[in-house]
Parts: structure tokens; C-alpha cells; sequence
């Protein structure tokens, strides 16, 4: 290990090699920035809504309903309205829910004149009233999940509705794998997994019974980790979800994994679901690449073994790990080309777990389907979002694509999170000249963050850059805290100017070795989310990463040493 006392202007240039790459700017001065295929435009319907957005939802009147990311008491979905038609809203209004959220709550739907909105723990509805933007019928909780959480990683509550009155739920699973010890290294999971009781799968109601708990429904699906995209496809009577796969494979079992295996995999699976269907969480894993499902690390498996994971569901399609899928929609309109019709439209949110690799999706993407297949792979439909290519970080990101809705003349909607940004898509070419030129443009232009197999060398953005306490950060920390220190925005808190870096020496080391569980404040804005104890590293590499922390991202606060971690471990009984 490098000596802790560095001189400052080396730490610099350290620093600075390990957090720096240029980053062109990627910007489309047409169609509010974005990238389509020829023949498609797009207008800003808003540039930014107060509470952000998540998941949005048309009327058949054309007034949009958003579910905020971020909401107080009574103001958890924002109305638009548009009243001179020129494309952009100028009536916004907020209404819905009693409870303060923290980002997770997302699925709002319309269905059967009612609007769906929820919060990460409630399902509530309101009648909607013709001509009124504001819903004038009587909130009504129609379900409620009563489960102690604590912490839970993966609360989001998603809407979906079959055509004969029934509404579809998803439980996460509250951990990676199912490990004995959450999110310590080379922790082996439980057999059988507990959390399969009451998680980890997708729950069908009554769309029309209030005050619901979990006990009221019907288990239809199990052995899914957790899902933000999910749809009812009109065309084959079925519901389809795209699966968040795991995270933590280089963190957990670097002996096991590589960085680039850690970046790629495991990949996020589109899949269709029947009552009784099984993916296979915690003990599998679908692999793209090598198009088979696996046995997770947790329970022996080394990337290869398959064991008996052959029994359990596969994809349609895998696409790469960590784009974070959080919106579905069956595109049933008659607007767009006919490539488009029946097929499946997804938001990808964008990863935050590739580094050393540069983050990637941030897109809209299409699967086309005939005959109730997948035809012919997927598509880039929309690109641009994150203004800059490669993303280095999350949060260099502008914008981070994430709700999807249909309007009545078969446009569509994209809102993002970052600020609440809307666009409506329509196609303005000639359908029956529509070509497939217009697909390979999009795909020409990506470069790093958008290729689906990075290189396992040229695209490694720590190449040649070795760093003492950076080595550890990249492995350790980067994938949460990213590169530049400066969290997703989300989930995970920035380290820049974190008041719990820069201050009380204690009290930082005491999180490393100790984790974090439950909701923080971090320079004024709440975080909720699960910081795994670092207690196996060594003393030395806990200083070295700590001191890097404190002097990095623009911090400036004194080192740490080797002889602070071991007092810090005596006091709190935790052995070297």
C-alpha cells in the first residue's frame, strides 16, 4: 500500500487521472435534443415540473398525468394541461397521496376512468371527472403494503391491469441474493430463500376492492428481484415485465468475477408472464452473452455452472446489465409505421454500477413483435437523453429517460427524472416508405456508452491509472457513489461536499465498518438506502479509501491513518 501522506499535488494528479475523461458534448438542436429515427419529431411538452417525474399516464382528452419523484402531503401527481394546443402545457397543477415520498413511489395508469396512482407502500385512486383536470371523486386506498421494511431497496410500486378486472402488484426482493449476511463478500445465500414468502414476485388484486393488503391477493409470479417496467400486452391476453438483474458481482466475489463480467452482467431479462411463472431469483442468473441462465455466486456458481437453473423461466431477450428498465409500454396505436404496432417500447433509466466501465443505455428502446414474438432483436428508438456520450458518471447525465404513456392519436410521451422534462414523439414521414436505413443510423451513432459489449481493455476508463486509495474507491464504491463522487441523485448520496466525509473522523469510520441502514440526510436531501458494511477490508485499505474521500471531488479534510481504523474496531468489537 502507498504510504497515506502524499503530497498534495501528487493526490492531484492522481485524482484527477482517475475521476477525468473528455466528454464531448452529444446535442440535437431539433426535437427538444433528442436523437429519433427519420421521419419521427418530437416537442417539449414541459422542461421541468416541480417534484420531477417518474411514471406518466394520457387521458383520452390529452391532459398527461405525472407521478412525482419527489412529493409532500397531497401533491404527489402533477396535472398538465394544454388549452391553446401548441404542444406545450399551461395549466400545471399537483394533486393525490398522504404520505411523504422519497423517490421510489412510481406507477400512475388510467384505467376504466378512474386514474392509479402509488407511493412506495399505497395504491390509491381517484374517479376522474370529464373536463376536469383535477379528479373530483374521493381518494380511495385500494391497497396497502403492511410489511415492516425498515429499509427496503426495491419498494417501487408499478400498475398494470388485465382486461378482466384484476391489478398486478410487483413485491421486491429486499436484498441482492438472498444472502446470509447482507452484502458482505462471498456471503452464501439461504435455501430455501425466506423472502420468497411475502417478495420477490409479481401479485394480482382486485382493481376495484379498497383497502387491500398483500394476504388479499394472489401470488402469480415468484423468483423476480425487482421490477419498475412492467405492461399488460392487449395483443396476447398477457403480462409482460422487463426484470432488474442483481448487482454487486465484482463488490461481493471479486475472486469470482472480473470488472468487465461485473459491468456487463447480469443482464436485464424481458420477459413474459403466466400465472405460475418462476425466473429463478436469488439462485440464477440469465447471462446474455453466453444465453443461458446461471447459478448465482451465492450458491456456487462461478459464472459457468448452470446447475439446475435450466428450469426456470428465460427471457425473450437479455439486454446488457444494469440499463435499469423502468417503463413498458405496447405501442397499440395506429400513428407510427407498422414495424411499431404490438411491439414493446422501453425506458431505460440508465446504470449506475458499470465503473470501471463508462455507465450506459439511457435510452428509449423498441422490440418489435409479430404473431405475439419478438421479431428481429430490439432497436434504439430515442437517444440523446444524456447530452453527453460516454457517461462517465450518472450524474453527468442531463436527463434519464423513464415513463412512457400513449396519447389518443397514437403519439408518444418520455418523461425523465433528472428535472421532469416531457416530450411528445410523433411520426411525421411517410409509413409505407419507412425503412430500415433509418434504424442502422441510430445504431452508427453510438460510441461507449451506448455499445452493448464494451471492450474489455480499450473501454476500461481506469486503464494504466493505477491509485492507491482509487483502486479500492473503484472497486468498492464507484459503482454507487460513481466515479466523480457525486452519487446517482437517487438512490445512492454524493461524497462531494458530504458533511459525513469532510466531518467527525469517527463517525465516517464508523460507517465503513459498521454500514448504514435506514434514511439519512445528505447536504439537505434525504437518502434511503442500504450501505453494506466494509468491516473485511483491511485497516490499511479503509484509511487509504477514506483519506482519498476526504481529499477528493473537492473535498479537503484530513487524512485518515491505519491506527484510527484499528481504534475504531476495538471500540466496536469488529476483528481485523
Amino acid at each position: 500500500m502507498v504510504n497515506l501522506k502524499i503530497a498534495s499535488s501528487l493526490l492531484v494528479i492522481l485524482v484527477t487521472g482517475f475521476v477525468t475523461r473528455p466528454q464531448p458534448d452529444v446535442v440535437n438542436a431539433k426535437n427538444g435534443g433528442l436523437f429519433l429515427p427519420d421521419g419521427f419529431e418530437a416537442v417539449v411538452v414541459v422542461d421541468s415540473l416541480p417534484g420531477r417525474a417518474r411514471h406518466i399516464a394520457v387521458n383520452e382528452n390529452g391532459d398527461i398525468y405525472v407521478k412525482a419523484r419527489f412529493a409532500d402531503k397531497n401533491e404527489s401527481v402533477i396535472a398538465l394541461r394544454d388549452t391553446n394546443h401548441d404542444g406545450r402545457a399551461d395549466i400545471i397543477k399537483r394533486f393525490g397521496g398522504s404520505k411523504k415520498e422519497h423517490g421510489y413511489g412510481t406507477g400512475v395508469r388510467i384505467h376504466n376512468g378512474y386514474i392509479y396512482f402509488s407511493s412506495e407502500l399505497i395504491v390509491y385512486r381517484q374517479k376522474l371527472t370529464p373536463g376536469k383536470l383535477i379528479p373530483e371523486g374521493k381518494e380511495e386506498i385500494i391497497m396497502t403494503d403492511d410489511h415492516a421494511h425498515g429499509m427496503h431497496e426495491h419498494i417501487a410500486k408499478p400498475i398494470s391491469f388485465d382486461n378482466k378486472g384484476n391489478m398486478y402488484i410487483p413485491f421486491g426482493a429486499p436484498s441482492n441474493a438472498c444472502e446470509e449476511l447482507f452484502r458482505m463478500p462471498s456471503s452464501a445465500g439461504m435455501t430455501p430463500c425466506p423472502f420468497l414468502e411475502d417478495h420477490g414476485g409479481v401479485w394480482r388484486f382486485d382493481a376495484n376492492k379498497l383497502n387491500q393488503t398483500q394476504k388479499d391477493g394472489y401470488r402469480y409470479a415468484t423468483g423476480i428481484r425487482s421490477v419498475v417496467a412492467m405492461d399488460w400486452n392487449n395483443a396476447d391476453d398477457n403480462l409482460y415485465l422487463v426484470q432488474h438483474g442483481r448487482d454487486d458481482l465484482l463488490r461481493l466475489w471479486a475472486g469470482v468475477y472480473s470488472p468487465w463480467q461485473s459491468a456487463v452482467l447480469p443482464s436485464e431479462e424481458f420477459v413474459r408472464i403466466k400465472e405460475g411463472t418462476n425466473l429463478g431469483w436469488p439462485y440464477c442468473y440469465y447471462d446474455q452473452i453466453q444465453q443461458k441462465k446461471v447459478l448465482g455466486p451465492e450458491y456456487g456458481g462461478d459464472g459457468k455452472i448452470v446447475g439446475n437453473c435450466g428450469i426456470y423461466e428465460k427471457p425473450l431477450i437479455g439486454f446488457p446489465g444494469h440499463w435499469a428498465p423502468n417503463d413498458l409500454l405496447f405501442y397499440q396505436g395506429n400513428q407510427f409505421p407498422d414495424r411499431y404496432k404490438n411491439g414493446a417500447f422501453i425506458a431505460f433509466h440508465g446504470s449506475t454500477n458499470r465503473a470501471p466501465y463508462p455507465q450506459s443505455s439511457y435510452i428509449i428502446g423498441f422490440v418489435p413483435f409479430q404473431n405475439g414474438q419478438p421479431s428481429g432483436g430490439w432497436d434504439i428508438f430515442a437517444d440523446g437523453f444524456a447530452g453527453v456520450d460516454p457517461i462517465v458518471n450518472t450524474s453527468d447525465a442531463a436527463y434519464r429517460p423513464m415513463g412512457i404513456a400513449m396519447g389518443q392519436d397514437g403519439s408518444l410521451y418520455f418523461a425523465e427524472t433528472e428535472k421532469g422534462k416531457i416530450w411528445k414523439v410523433t411520426y411525421k414521414g411517410d409509413k409505407s416508405k419507412f425503412a430500415s436505413t433509418a434504424l442502422e443510423q441510430m445504431e452508427k451513432r453510438k460510441t461507449m456508452s451506448h455499445i452493448r459489449t464494451p471492450d474489455v481493455v480499450n473501454d476500461n476508463l481506469d486503464k494504466d491509472k493505477p491509485v492507491a486509495g482509487g483502486k479500492v474507491y473503484s472497486v468498492y464504491c464507484a459503482a454507487c457513489h460513481q466515479r466523480n463522487g457525486q452519487g446517482d441523485s437517487q438512490r445512492f448520496p454524493p461524497l462531494a461536499g458530504s458533511e459525513w466525509v469532510t466531518g467527525d473522523k469517527k463517525k465516517l469510520i464508523h460507517v465503513l465498518l459498521k454500514g448504514l441502514d435506514g434514511q439519512v440526510e445528505v447536504k439537505g436531501k434525504p437518502y434511503n438506502n442500504i450501505m453494506p458494511n466494509h468491516s473485511f477490508l483491511k485497516n490499511e485499505e479503509i484509511a487509504e479509501v477514506l483519506t482519498f474521500i476526504r481529499q477528493s471531488f473537492g473535498n479537503n479534510s484530513s487524512a485518515i491513518d491505519a491506527n484510527d481504523i484499528k481504534k475504531e474496531r476495538k471500540a466496536l468489537n469488529i476483528n481485523d
